[in-house]
């Protein structure tokens, strides 16, 4: 049950972060940052993609994906439709990924060494959903305050 509430919550606040990348009207202003707003929409964009095809798809999805975390945030002026493409890829790294996991997987310590405690694979995704939407509002705001 936990296994298909997580992929449920994940799929849908990464259709929403591609909702809030598309209702962008001007695309320079996905990457405008300023001294008060350091990360663009576009930067976390990149990073919550980078952070879900790492932390779900290659460590428990084996997809072979290998994370330039630095890259996330430095790359300026990624396309918007690079960014959806990103999205929507994935979202099928996660549906693929939690398709071969069960409940009692979630109760197994994490693979991912994240945290100075040992913690299950379900603390660790729930955490992973917590970081997408803590993120996901910081877009929304960013979208409507400098979108101009």
């Amino acid at each position: 049950m936990l296994v298909n509430t997580l992929k449920e919550i994940l799929t849908r606040d990464l259709n929403k972060l591609k909702i809030e990348i598309e209702s962008y009207q001007n695309d320079s202003a996905i990457w405008y940052v300023n001294k008060n707003i350091t990360n663009s929409a576009g930067t976390l964009c990149l990073h919550l993609v980078g952070n879900l095809n790492t932390f779900i798809g290659a460590a428990y999805g084996n997809t072979g994906y290998v994370r330039n975390r630095d890259a996330e945030f430095s790359l300026r002026d990624v396309k918007r439709t690079e960014l959806i493409a990103q999205i929507e890829a994935v979202i099928a790294v996660v549906d693929a990924t939690f398709n071969l996991l069960s409940d009692e997987d979630l109760e197994k310590p994490a693979l991912v060494a994240h945290f100075t405690e040992e913690k299950t694979t379900g603390f660790f995704f729930v955490h992973l959903t917590a970081h997408l939407s803590y993120h996901l509002g910081q877009v929304n705001y960013h979208r409507r305050l400098l979108d101009c």
